[in-house]
């Protein structure tokens, strides 16, 4: 089911106009068809089943599950499959509609459009996951403290023995010691370097993380 009453016409992600034919795959039940035989990157990004194995091991069974940037759904079936009860936010409709249709059989799952800072989910949930998002706060979250305050309003929807768990690039990740541009900005030595003071996307070391 898609929930549209938080939609304010935002369509701030998108990987272009391949989205389209994404969405049609979707419609007509063709994802895997096209991941055989099209090996463009946010194809085998969103159609892939091997970002499953990011939540794989989680003690999801018979559990609520609150999936933040659910994106085109690449995790969403294998949560929706295991837990008892998957809301999902993403504040793309595009990709929330090839969410919705590569998991139309789950009867368990509801995707919300929107900004989850602009939305009222009357209730609260076992595990909240933010995968590939926290990152990204500082586009979404208009206020001094973009990170800190969109954790603080991601724990508003957990339970009080509710886990949260978080997926991101390291800031200070190997690869980017060796030379390797910075995932989000494509320079060299960006994340290590602190990101310029204007930056809106940053990632952070496992200590920061736990400081925030």
């Amino acid at each position: 089911m898609l929930d549209l009453r938080a939609y304010t016409g935002d369509d701030a992600y998108s990987d272009g106009d391949i989205e389209n034919e994404m969405l049609a795959a979707a419609r007509g039940g063709k994802c895997e068809e096209m991941l055989e035989r099209d090996n463009r990157w946010p194809v085998l990004y969103h159609f892939s089943d091997m970002r499953e194995n990011l939540v794989s091991w989680m003690p999801i069974e018979n559990k609520t599950v609150l999936e933040i940037g659910c994106g085109c759904g690449a995790v969403t079936g294998i949560l929706a499959s295991r837990a008892s009860e998957v809301d999902a936010v993403e504040i793309s409709p595009r990709r929330a509609e090839i969410a919705a249709w590569r998991h139309k059989k789950a009867d368990n799952l509801t995707i919300h459009v929107g900004n989850l800072n602009d939305m009222r989910i009357s209730k609260k949930f076992d595990i909240v996951t933010l995968i590939g998002v926290l990152e990204y706060a500082g586009t979404f979250t208009h206020t001094g403290n973009p990170f800190e305050d969109f954790l603080k309003t991601v724990k508003k929807y957990l339970k009080p023995d509710g886990l949260l768990i978080i997926a991101i690039e390291n800031r200070l990740g190997m690869k980017y010691f060796a030379g390797a541009a910075e995932d989000h900005t494509g320079e060299q030595f960006d994340g290590i370097l602190g990101y310029p003071e204007d930056g809106r996307i940053r990632t952070f070391s496992r200590g920061e993380l736990k400081g925030l």
